[in-house]
């Protein structure tokens, strides 16, 4: 038995913890459990492959309802997975975990197995097939609550016995049955393990098993499900539901623009008002300048992006929440599999929205080693959230405010248009790879359609608080860094401006950046990007941009840094309007927007994406390809967007 951790120190303590592990198929409810007992905060999400690594939590329980006497337990929470006899990385260490041999982590002293009421039918093999190991365990139905809804109910008396261990019901999102739960979980010497002997060893038997005992302590939830059926009958069709994944993200960055545009003006205004009320508060020099151009104008630069990524992870969550994300997996696997590729990639590339690195983390779901491989020579295709802030600054200058058919904004169409030409570009590449240096086999994909619900606000809310906070610190950690590096890329060496500019504010900044050591680095670049449309300070936003995307907005900022006064305070986006390359010339005209928002679609800009690449794959070989062949697409495809925009825009009718 173990003793409570307050009557034991040190080494001894942590050797005598309890250890258990939660397991269940994807989208039953584990990892919202284990938030909901934790604490912790991992990402819940409606469709599989989200876990792909096993997390650890602890939780203090009471032992036997003993107030006065508490224990530990460290909770691992692993992979969702619908067999033991696995075929992907994640699903090996679900297993690896189960039997003590996943390296760093001691066997459990027990299992909590998770599975959905709702859909108990299809999960009871696989409890069965947990039970066989021969470990203490209990079995926790979740969505107690939609199978009463749905008129079903479990009988828990009669389904303990047949298994013979202990089960009970939660709702893990509304907190109903934690106590109970956790009550158990203090209380693990009394689990019991279940005879192997009466759970039969061959899957086709167990499923005949499962129906068996089901015959006996299921209630079945009404089977119409009409409401449900009738809408998956077009969500699901294989043309309709195409057609309207496409709708529902045209209206996805519809929204974007449309409400989280005067939220980020504001927000400008705010920076740029900061930025008046510190220089004014101060004498000209460079503290000065590195408060005012380095941090405020560098970091504030991004940070007023906030609405728009906000926005991005509330829509994202609503559709994960509601059960439409599952279906769109479903959906797109028509598609996936033309490119070679199946639903479990999808869902890879579907995270990579959000940020590649989960995504590229995602694909140990994919069971096919090349296809786990050429979903991860891609996903940076997908358009992640760093792109967005690139994305809102050059659209906004550039792109007429205007509508079509009086609603649909002309902005929300560029900004889908380019998150569409990066998932096109994204299968296209796959089908170069799978149909070549790749060539493999593609495993059949089944998941399980959770049903349509109302997603919890809470849920919801802290999925965009996690996100909005990370984003911040990004801004906080990275973007500061690369703010304070540039500014003083820019600020030296020191140059002393002709005296009929050195009144002149801007006029003497401007001098001192042309002369910088940043100038020349650009200027080194220039003549490989002057065919794209670039001048050097794009190519110095390019550079730096290399530690994270956005970082080429918080260049753009200082280089083209407002006065200071409250006359001049102008957004970054009419700042570029206004701004002229050294032959006099604008320095940014539509095909120049054009082409620098399509060099962001394909360059992999991001160093955390290689690194986490060449983990995955346990080499550098494939980062660097990955590096240099999305570099030579997005020269490539920069250079044809700028001249052909360039021709059209200047050639008179």
């Amino acid at each position: 038995m173990c003793r409570s951790p307050l009557s034991m120190k040190g080494r001894e303590m942590e050797e005598h913890q309890t250890r258990l592990a939660l397991v269940g198929s994807p989208n039953c409810g584990k990892t919202t459990l284990f938030n909901a007992l934790t604490g912790l905060r991992q990402k819940v999400a409606n469709y599989p492959g989200v876990t792909v690594e096993h997390t650890q939590g602890s939780i203090e329980v009471e032992v036997d309802g003993d107030v006065t006497n508490t224990r530990e337990i460290q909770l691992l929470d692993l992979p969702g997975t619908y067999s033991l006899e696995p075929l992907s990385p994640d699903e090996q260490v679900t297993l690896d975990a189960l039997e003590g041999k996943l390296e760093g982590v001691d066997a459990p002293d027990g299992i909590v197995i998770v599975a959905d009421a709702t859909t108990l039918e299809r999960s009871l093999p696989f409890i069965g097939e947990v039970l066989r190991l021969g470990r203490p365990s209990l079995v926790v139905l979740t969505m107690i609550d939609e199978l009463k809804a749905r008129k079903g109910a479990v009988k828990m008396g009669a389904l303990r016995r047949a298994l013979g261990v202990k089960v009970l019901g939660v709702v893990g999102n509304k907190g109903l049955g934690l106590d109970d739960l956790e009550h158990e979980l203090g209380r693990v010497e009394t689990w019991k393990a279940a005879s192997p002997d009466k759970i039969p060893e061959d899957q086709l038997d167990r499923f005949v098993w499962a129906d068996e005992v089901l015959s006996e302590c299921l209630t079945r939830p009404d089977e119409s499900r009409s409401r449900t059926d009738a809408i998956d009958r077009v969500v699901l069709h294989p043309g309709f539901g195409i057609a309207l994944f496409l709708l529902v993200m045209f209206l996805f960055f519809q929204i974007i623009f449309t409400v989280a545009a005067p939220l980020q003006e504001g927000l400008e205004g705010l920076v740029m008002g900061l930025g008046v009320v510190v220089k004014g508060m101060m004498e000209p020099g460079l503290l000065r300048s590195l408060l005012v151009d380095g941090l405020i104008t560098g970091v504030g630069g991004v940070v007023v992006f906030v609405p728009q990524i906000a926005l991005l992870l509330l829509m994202i969550s609503l559709l994960e929440g509601s059960g439409y994300m599952a279906r769109a997996a479903f959906v797109i696997d028509r598609v996936m599999g033309w490119a070679g590729l199946e639903g479990r990639c999808f869902v890879a590339l579907l995270s990579s929205y959000a940020c590649a690195i989960p995504g590229l983390m995602a694909t140990r779901s994919v069971p096919d080693p090349k296809s786990r491989l050429a979903t991860m020579m891609v996903a940076p295709f997908m358009t992640c959230s760093a792109r967005l802030p690139v994305y809102g600054l050059l659209i906004s200058a550039f792109i007429p405010s205007e509508h079509v058919l009086g609603i649909l904004s002309i902005q929300g169409l560029a900004m889908f248009g380019l998150y569409f030409l990066g998932s096109i570009s994204a299968l296209l590449a796959a089908v170069i790879f799978k149909r070549g240096l790749l060539r493999g086999r593609t495993y059949p994909f089944y998941m399980e359609l959770p049903p349509y619900r109302v997603p919890s606000w809470r849920v919801v809310l802290n999925f965009v608080w996690r996100g909005v906070k990370g984003f911040l610190r990004k801004a906080g950690t990275i973007i500061l860094v690369a703010s304070v590096l540039l500014w003083g890329m820019l600020s030296f060496p020191q140059v002393e401006p002709p005296a009929e500019i050195k009144k002149d504010t801007a006029a003497a900044r401007a001098y001192q950046i042309e002369r910088s050591a940043a100038a020349q680095v650009g200027k080194a670049i220039e003549p490989v990007i002057e065919p794209l449309g670039f001048d050097w300070r794009i190519g110095i936003g390019i550079i730096a941009s290399f530690a994270a995307r956005e970082v080429i907005v918080a260049t753009l900022a200082q280089i083209y840094s407002f006065d200071g006064e409250e006359d001049d305070l102008e957004g970054l986006g009419d700042r570029l309007k206004k701004a002229k390359k050294d032959d006099g010339t604008p320095a940014y005209t539509l095909a120049t927007a054009l082409a620098l928002l399509v060099f962001y679609v394909y360059a992999l800009q991001c160093v955390s994406t290689l690194a986490v690449m060449k983990r995955e794959t346990g080499t550098w070989r494939w980062p660097a390809i990955a590096f240099l062949y999305m570099l030579a697409v997005a020269w490539i495809a920069s250079f044809i967007t700028y001249q052909l925009t360039h021709y059209l825009t200047t050639t008179q009718v």
